[in-house]
């Protein structure tokens, strides 16, 4: 590995996103250019590295350890939209202090696989479940805020990359639909509301204690 990031770039600080419709704030707001198209879109600017993965646990997985291997992300951010279990408003942010991956349980002994990120100081925290479905009906969700605040489809993924690859790991995410938010056209509307209102968020509050960290050893 280390022969490898010999040849990697000075990427400090990689940003996991599922799609441009969450990046596209951050993107604008940090100029950041785009440099690769294949095999993830990728935008740089100095040490900043933003991949778009894709949805799912499986494109979270790739992008976050081509972030590592190719491009010597040591410190990596999955920044993006989720669901509310209970009762949240749209809009709200948290910091993910502990992350269940849902649908894959841990063999032999069939318990939640659960994964622990870094944590920032002063940041309001949650729980979150990953899986490879949306989860949008009322039921679902109530099962599942037996065990997990919030849901999304890539979180556990990053985490578990980071682990492997001794990169650190945090993960914020903005809720982008509650109960009352069955249908996707209503989770894509709400992302569009709350894109500008995640970027200052991370930009004013997580960036900077990102950026005084850029020194210290990697561990997720």
């Amino acid at each position: 590995m280390q022969e490898f990031l010999k040849m990697a770039d000075d990427t400090r600080l990689g940003i996991v996103m599922a799609t441009y419709l969450e990046a596209k704030p951050f993107v604008k707001g940090w100029e950041l250019r785009r440099t690769e198209k294949s095999p993830f879109r990728l935008y740089k600017r100095d040490h900043i590295a933003l991949i778009l993965s894709g949805v799912g646990k499986a494109n979270a997985a790739m992008a976050t350890a081509y972030l590592i291997w190719k491009h010597g992300a040591r410190c990596i951010l999955n920044a993006g939209a989720a669901g509310a279990m209970g009762k949240m408003e749209v809009g709200d942010i948290f910091h993910i202090k502990r992350v269940i991956e849902y649908d894959r349980p841990a063999i032999p002994f069939g318990r939640k696989r659960v994964v622990i990120p870094a944590l920032l100081p002063g940041f309001v925290t949650a729980t979150l479940a990953t899986q490879d479905r949306a989860v949008l009906d009322a039921d679902r969700r109530g099962r599942m805020s037996l065990i997990a605040d919030l849901a999304d489809m890539e979180g556990a993924s990053v985490v578990q990359a980071c682990k492997r690859f001794g990169a650190r790991c945090y993960l914020f995410k903005v809720v982008t639909d509650t109960v009352e938010d069955s249908e996707i056209v209503d989770i894509v509307i709400n992302i569009k509301r709350t894109g500008k209102k995640l970027f200052e968020f991370i930009d004013e509050r997580v960036y900077p204690l990102l950026s005084d960290t850029d020194g210290e050893e990697a561990g997720a």
